[in-house]
C-alpha cells in the first residue's frame, strides 16, 4: 500500500465538464498560488476544449493562459490531455503540425501530456508518443474505457503492453462516461499490476452516480493517481470531490497527505465564482443531476445533455428514450466505437436521424461516412458488411493510418495566415480552429488586418 497522488483537474476537465470551459484567466490566477501548496501531483490545466473556449467565447491566447499559469506554479507538475492524431480539434493533422504543437506545448510549460485515441488505434497515437518523449516531457498513454463484447479485460491489458512498448511513462484509464464499475475497476487495476511496474492513474465522471466508489476500490487495488475536482467544481458530470476523498484517506496508508487548508481556501474561492455560473444560466442544474441510464447506454454527460438539445430544437422530446435506445444499435453497427469526442457526438447525431427519418441509416452524416472508410482509424471490432455497404457502397475503406494520407503542412497553413500570426504558437491556433482563431487575430492585431 502506498500513499495515493491527486490529479486536481477543476482548471481542464472540472470546468469543462459543468460550464462550458468558461472559466477565464482573470478568475484562475489569483488562486493559482494556493493550489500550487496543497501537494497535488499535478494540475490538468489544458487541452480537451480549453484552446478552443478561450479563442471562441473568452477572447483569450490559451498560449498565454498557459505561460502565466506556469508562471505560478512552482511546485505542481502541470498537465494537459491531447486526442492523438487530431491534437485538440476534430481532424487528423499532419506529422509536422503534431510535432510542433507538442514542442510549443512543451516549452510553454506544460509537463505531462495524457495522449488518446478516441478508437484506441495505436497508429493515431504513435507520432504525439514519439515527440512527447523526444522533448523530454512525461507522456500518459490513456485507454478510452468502453464496454463491449470486445473490449475485454484482455484487450485493455494487450493494449497497455503495446503503450509500454512504446515509452509510456504513465497508463490512465480514461473512463469519459463513468461506466467502470467499482468491481471492474478493482479487477482491471489488479491485472493491469501484475503485467506492467508503469504508474497507473484513474480518470472517471460522476455522472451515473458510481465514481466515487470506483475511486475507492481502485485505490484498495493500488491505483497510483486518482483524478478528483476541487469541491465547487466536482460531481454531476465532473469528477469526484478532492477534499471529500482527501478526508476519506486521511490517516490511512494511501493518505494523499494535501494540505486541508488550502483545500478549503481553493474551495471557498471558487463557490462565488461557481454561483456567478449559476445565476447567468451557463451552470445548468441537470449537468449535476446522476443519470444511471449512463451505465445502460454508456452516454456520457455531455452527449446526453447535447442530445437532450437536439431533440428539443426537433420538438421530438417524446422520442428522446427511442434516440438513447437507438445509440447502443448505431455504436454495435459501427464496431463499438467509445464514446468520446468525436465518436460521441457522430454516434449521437446518426441516432437521432435514424430515429426521426424512421429508417435506419436513410440519412447519414458526412463525417459517419468517413469514418467507414477509415479515416478516423480502426474499431476494435470489424463494422458490419451490411453497414458498409449501406454506407460507402462499394467503396473501398483505408487500411493504412489515416495520417498517412497528409502531407507536411505547417509551412503552408503558416504562408496562409501571414502577418496575423506573430508566433509559431499563432500559427498553430489558426490550424486547430482557423474559423476562430482568424477573427480574434484581427481583434488582436487590426493593424495587420488591415495591412
Amino acid at each position: 500500500m502506498a500513499k495515493v497522488k491527486i490529479t486536481e483537474t477543476s482548471l481542464r476537465d472540472g470546468h469543462q465538464s459543468l460550464i462550458a470551459t468558461r472559466l477565464t484567466t482573470e478568475e484562475i490566477l489569483p488562486i493559482i498560488s494556493e493550489m500550487d501548496k496543497a501537494g497535488f501531483y499535478s494540475m490538468e490545466v489544458w487541452g480537451g476544449a480549453t484552446f478552443d473556449t478561450s479563442l471562441r467565447f473568452l477572447n483569450e491566447d490559451p498560449w498565454e493562459r498557459l505561460r502565466k499559469i506556469r508562471a505560478n506554479v512552482k511546485n505542481t507538475k502541470l498537465q494537459m490531455l491531447t486526442r492523438g492524431q487530431n491534437l485538440l480539434a476534430y481532424k487528423n493533422f499532419s506529422d509536422d503540425v503534431v510535432e510542433m504543437f507538442l514542442q510549443k506545448a512543451i516549452y510553454n510549460g506544460i509537463d505531462i501530456v495524457r495522449v488518446f485515441d478516441a478508437l484506441n488505434d495505436f497508429r493515431n497515437m504513435r507520432k504525439s508518443i514519439e515527440v512527447i518523449k523526444k522533448e523530454g516531457a512525461h507522456c500518459q498513454c490513456a485507454i478510452s474505457y468502453t464496454e463491449s463484447p470486445v473490449h475485454t479485460q484482455e484487450y485493455y491489458l494487450k493494449l497497455i503492453k503495446t503503450f509500454e512498448d512504446a515509452g509510456a511513462d504513465s497508463i490512465c484509464i480514461k473512463d469519459m462516461s463513468g461506466i467502470l464499475l467499482p468491481y471492474d475497476a478493482f479487477n482491471l487495476v489488479k491485472a493491469i499490476k501484475e503485467i506492467t511496474n508503469l504508474p497507473i492513474e484513474l480518470h472517471n465522471h460522476c455522472t451515473s452516480g458510481i465514481a466515487q466508489m470506483t475511486l475507492l476500490k481502485a485505490i484498495e487495488a493500488g491505483i497510483d493517481i486518482v483524478d478528483t475536482a476541487i469541491s465547487p467544481l466536482s460531481s454531476g458530470t465532473s469528477q469526484p470531490a478532492t477534499e471529500s476523498l482527501a478526508l476519506t484517506l486521511k490517516g490511512t496508508s494511501w493518505d494523499p497527505e494535501l494540505n486541508i487548508d488550502s483545500l478549503s481556501n481553493i474551495a471557498e474561492y471558487f463557490k462565488p465564482i461557481m454561483n456567478k455560473y449559476i445565476e447567468s444560466g451557463v451552470l445548468q442544474t441537470k449537468v449535476l443531476m446522476t443519470e444511471p441510464k449512463t451505465l445502460l447506454y454508456q452516454v456520457p454527460g455531455g452527449m446526453l445533455s447535447n442530445l437532450l438539445s437536439q431533440m428539443k430544437a426537433l420538438n421530438a422530446i417524446d422520442k428522446f428514450d427511442k434516440v438513447l435506445e437507438e445509440v447502443p444499435k448505431v455504436r454495435e453497427d459501427l464496431g463499438y466505437p467509445p464514446l468520446v469526442t468525436p465518436m460521441s457526438q457522430m454516434v449521437g447525431a446518426q441516432a437521432v436521424f435514424n430515429v426521426m427519418y424512421g429508417e435506419r441509416y436513410k440519412m447519414i452524416p458526412t463525417e459517419i461516412k468517413n469514418y467507414v472508410k477509415g479515416l478516423y482509424g480502426a474499431p476494435a471490432a470489424p463494422i458490419k458488411q451490411e453497414i458498409i455497404e449501406k454506407i460507402i457502397g462499394d467503396e473501398a475503406a483505408l487500411t493504412i493510418r489515416p495520417a498517412d494520407l497528409l502531407e507536411n503542412s505547417f509551412e503552408t497553413i503558416k504562408a496562409e495566415i501571414g502577418s496575423l500570426a506573430r508566433n509559431d504558437e499563432d500559427v498553430l491556433s489558426y490550424a486547430m480552429f482557423p474559423h476562430v482563431a482568424k477573427p480574434y487575430f484581427e481583434k488582436r492585431y487590426p493593424q495587420a488586418a488591415n495591412f
